[in-house]
């Protein structure tokens, strides 16, 4: 080996650095080696060294394993099991420092998450979640540049980096067709060329997978592995799954067995097995009833009573009690026809005799933690409470067979792939297989998220579920097919698995970070990754799992704080003035809140929140707290300049300004809700409060201010660079205006009603039974505010005295053809302009404004007065107010204090009100 460090870093920005050939030289992180072997074993040996330094073993997220199961997992420097020592290099040697002087402009970019879902290669290893790399490539492509550094800390199965490199190995058709659809988008033409990537996750499962997505092999080596080991699995283990067919003579090859789980009957205590009672032949469905065998009487799943036997565990040697299971029909083939029939005594013969064998050492025994899992409970009442336990004999020998055989393969690319091949088949080979006799094939069919022992259970052979020559759809040619040609490339991707608080490597050297966090309780990855990790001998430490879990006493303001460390650390190590990409997949709006709220408090700034409509196949922005659909949230970290302007902990107005003029910059010309002077209140309001300061700008002043300092259009705020292109859009798109809003409350009602009276001026009784149509959603907690109300704090009333409005007078000259031309005070036009509301001008604006806050501060005054306990019924924008107020003049514990009354979930959901209380009692802790 000898050593070489590139004077220049940017120099060392060929892709291709590290080649994948064995016998010849390569380049890595700076140093050239003889081959690739020879890489593998310096670096093996640099990680061997640093697992033996117990500080680094209490690395934030570091997995729970031996060093020899990290060492076996891992292909350093690319790949570890654990936190990766080698990424400073990495970022050291192909990193760009931060350049504040060079010219950096982007828009928000929406991800479509629904693209490339029937993508082979998207298909080719499962994962709970996962977004397709082709929804994500356009993304890296309009955020970054060929080099550049991209970041995904919850990164899955390593979709994000699968496209990092995609940008640079993608087929020209793909090319073709992408800047064909940019062009006419009005994009700029898309820059292609392969970004570098750094993946974290704390599952060591999930790092496996992407390291096998994200790190080059020799396909052909691995096709010859792959097929090696299953032949000589069939050759030793052969006779498990030779099955006799009906003829008495011949001899298949057993595709799958049918387990069932066998109950008692609740009247006469009868066996019921039932699959056999209840499986409809004809229609091969379950049926809901069926009668007792035994005694007749009429019989469903629930009044059935559970048997269990008592048997040695074969591993442990304790007793072990597990519910009855008894093999009832075989599926089997000979040649390329398919046969099934009954259980036989051959065939019961051949599976006593395996169960009498020793079980081999390769098969884990792992205990769940069933304490601590959400879905223990579906598991140890049925007497399945250790890894080995979800293994029927037979498919643990097999599987054992080619675990063993894949990890003794001598070159380490073909055995990481061969690995990645075989943990496939665990689940399907598992008891959590359930038969499912409608459907063509009986592979895979588990329950996803969640552990689930079903009553009929589907035994297949590892041919069945990996490799059968006689069926071309099976796992290992579609592999071979998706990874040719292969689409990463060597060098370009630098895995872990860790924390994603903590990923070692210095500030400001990211270029764009995408990711798609754990939401809530959607998925328990730890969880559900502990099956296959067993296997491996690396579990996740879930100590630090950002997801609300209440088997581990996780609520949401624990989930709430991860996720800020999170979002901290992806900001400590994005450059100033770029962008995140935060995919939000969850109904719950507690939990929406909270991914917000841990945003903002990490020092991001949202700038576009949208949602894919896949009815009209388009992006519509997100206008209020409720949550249906997929979210693609675009957040910027704020420029060094803007940064500065708050260092010292101060506020003044030029520096609230100074954000809002940097964020209209960051924000699209058609993001309607973000540039209304509501939104762009609340967001320097946030950005404020957020940083522990004071709001140096009243809300009507805010309203008068961005009128004098930013062009308007229809009621939007726009840099005088863009005011030009909005006009342009305005006249090919008539309805960029358009929202659909969810009226759940006060905030939302106004919008609403503003949305309705822009461009049509309208009389009370116009308005009024549309309105009422839109209360169907009011919020519980919300005091209900009469429309009379909302129209005269927010908006102007014309009573026919003096000329007519503008705003009113431009509305009925262009839709009324005997009005046009008329001057203001034409007695014709004044009467079919009087007694309509319209929005008014900005400094009319800002003086109701003005008056609707005073009378919201009355308002919360009589909740401060109240003696209630809890407040049931409120006006939300009351307390917002009384919020704001009480911040300006420190009176934090009047905020707390109220806060206390509010309904949790008015705490959770809310957008404004967290950020006050949440900072509040902090202040209030820290004064004590």
């Amino acid at each position: 080996m000898t050593t070489h460090l590139a004077q220049d870093p940017q120099a060392k920005l060929a892709l291709n650095d590290a080649t994948q050939t064995e016998s010849g030289p390569v380049e890595c992180l700076g140093m050239t080696f003889e081959n690739e072997a020879a890489r593998r074993a310096y670096f093996l040996e640099r990680l061997r060294e640093k697992l033996q330094d117990p500080e680094f073993r209490q690395t934030p997220g570091f997995p729970k394993g031996d060093d020899e199961a990290i060492l076996r997992m891992s292909d350093p420097p690319y790949y570890t099991a654990c936190p990766n020592p080698f990424l400073a290099d990495f970022v050291r040697l192909h990193g760009k420092p931060y350049d504040p002087d060079a010219h950096y402009e982007r828009e928000p970019f929406a991800v479509d998450v629904s693209v490339g879902k029937t993508d082979q290669l998207y298909k080719a290893h499962g994962y709970h979640t996962k977004v397709p790399h082709l929804a994500i490539v356009p993304s890296i492509l309009h955020y970054t540049r060929p080099g550049d550094l991209v970041l995904d800390g919850f990164c899955g199965s390593g979709m994000t980096g699968l496209a990092a490199q995609w940008c640079g190995t993608a087929p020209a058709a793909y090319r073709q067709k992408l800047a064909a659809e940019w062009q006419e988008a009005g994009h700029p033409a898309p820059e292609w060329g392969a970004r570098r990537v750094i993946l974290n996750d704390l599952g060591p499962a999930a790092s496996f997978i992407a390291a096998g997505y994200n790190l080059p092999f020799d396909v052909k080596r691995f096709e010859q592995e792959a097929k090696r080991i299953l032949d000589e699995a069939e050759a030793e283990l052969g006779w498990m799954y030779e099955v006799l067919h009906t003829d008495s003579k011949t001899t298949g090859r057993i595709n799958y067995t049918v387990w069932s789980e066998v109950f008692s009957c609740p009247e006469c205590a009868g066996e019921v097995n039932f699959l056999e009672e209840a499986l409809d032949k004809e229609t091969s469905k379950t049926r809901s009833e069926f009668p007792c065998p035994r005694c007749g009487v009429e019989l469903n799943k629930d009044r059935l009573e559970r048997t269990f036997e008592t048997r040695i565990d074969p591993i442990t040697g304790e007793t072990w009690k597990r519910i009855v299971l008894r093999p009832v029909l075989v599926n089997y083939n000979i040649g390329s026809a398919m046969h099934s029939r009954p259980i036989s005594d051959a065939d019961l013969e051949v599976l006593d005799r395996i169960d009498h064998l020793n079980y081999p050492q390769e098969m884990p025994s792992t205990p769940f933690p069933i304490a601590d899992m959400y879905h223990g409970s579906r598991l140890e009442p049925k007497g399945f409470s250790r890894a080995h336990h979800l293994f029927l004999p037979r498919a643990a020998h097999a599987l054992a067979a080619l675990w063993r055989k894949a990890n003794a393969i001598s070159d380490e690319s073909a055995r990481r792939m061969v690995v990645w091949f075989v943990e496939q088949a665990i689940w399907g080979m598992s008891v959590l297989a359930r038969y499912a006799p409608t459907h063509y094939s009986q592979v895979n069919q588990y329950l996803n998220g969640v552990y689930y022992v079903g009553s009929q259970i589907v035994d297949v052979s590892p041919w069945y579920i990996l490799y059968d020559q006689g069926k071309r759809t099976s796992k290992l040619p579609r592999l071979l097919k998706s990874f040719t040609p292969m689409p990463s490339s060597a060098g370009s991707a630098m895995l872990q698995a860790g924390d994603c608080s903590s990923v070692p490597i210095h500030d400001q050297s990211i270029d764009y970070i995408f990711t798609d966090p754990p939401f809530g309780e959607n998925i328990y990855y730890a969880d559900l990754n502990f099956l296959v990790e067993s296997w491996h001998g690396v579990l996740t430490n879930p100590t630090d799992e950002a997801i609300v879990d209440q088997a581990k006493k996780k609520g949401i303001l624990d989930y709430q704080e991860l996720m800020r460390r999170c979002f901290a650390e992806y900001h400590r190590l994005l450059k100033p003035g770029r962008w995140m990409t935060v995919v939000f997949s969850n109904s719950s709006n507690a939990i929406w809140r909270a991914i917000q709220e841990a945003i903002g408090v990490a020092g991001f700034v949202v700038a576009d929140v949208r949602t894919l409509d896949k009815q009209q196949g388009s992006y519509r922005q997100v206008t209020s707290s409720a949550v249906k659909q997929d979210l693609v949230i675009s957040a910027y970290k704020p420029t060094e300049a803007l940064a500065q302007r708050f260092e010292l902990g101060q506020a003044t107005p030029e520096a609230a300004w100074a954000f809002v003029k940097e964020h209209l910059g960051n924000v699209s010309i058609d993001a309607v809700v973000e540039r209304t002077a509501q939104r762009l209140l609340d967001r320097m309001t946030a950005f404020h409060v957020q940083r522990g300061l004071s709001v140096p700008i009243s809300g009507p002043d805010f309203i008068r201010g961005l009128a004098q300092r930013f062009p308007e259009r229809d009621g939007l705020y726009l840099l005088s660079e863009q005011a030009a292109e909005y006009d342009r859009k305005r006249t090919t798109a008539r309805e960029l205006r358009q929202l659909s809003l969810f009226v759940s409350d006060e905030a939302s009602a106004i919008q609403w009603v503003r949305q309705q009276l822009q461009d049509k001026p309208q009389s009370f009784q116009d308005l009024q039974p549309q309105f009422m149509r839109e209360l169907q959603a009011w919020a519980k907690h919300e005091e209900t505010v009469e429309l009379k109300i909302i129209l005269d704090q927010n908006f102007l009333h014309y009573d026919g005295r003096g000329p007519v409005p503008t705003q009113i007078h431009s509305y009925l000259s262009s839709n009324f053809k005997d009005l046009r031309n008329l001057d203001k005070e034409d007695p014709q036009l004044i009467a079919k302009a009087r007694d309509r509301w319209y929005v008014p001008d900005p400094n009319k604006q800002a003086d109701l404004a003005q008056l609707r806050e005073r009378a919201l501060l009355k308002e919360f005054e009589e909740y401060k007065a109240s003696t209630q306990r809890k407040l049931t019924l409120f006006r939300t924008d009351a307390v917002r107010a009384g919020f704001k107020a009480c911040w300006q003049e420190r009176d934090y514990a009047t905020i707390v204090r109220i806060g206390d009354k509010l309904p949790g979930t008015v705490l959770l959901e809310d957008e404004q009100l967290p950020f006050y209380y949440d900072n509040a009692r902090t202040r209030i802790g820290s004064d004590g």
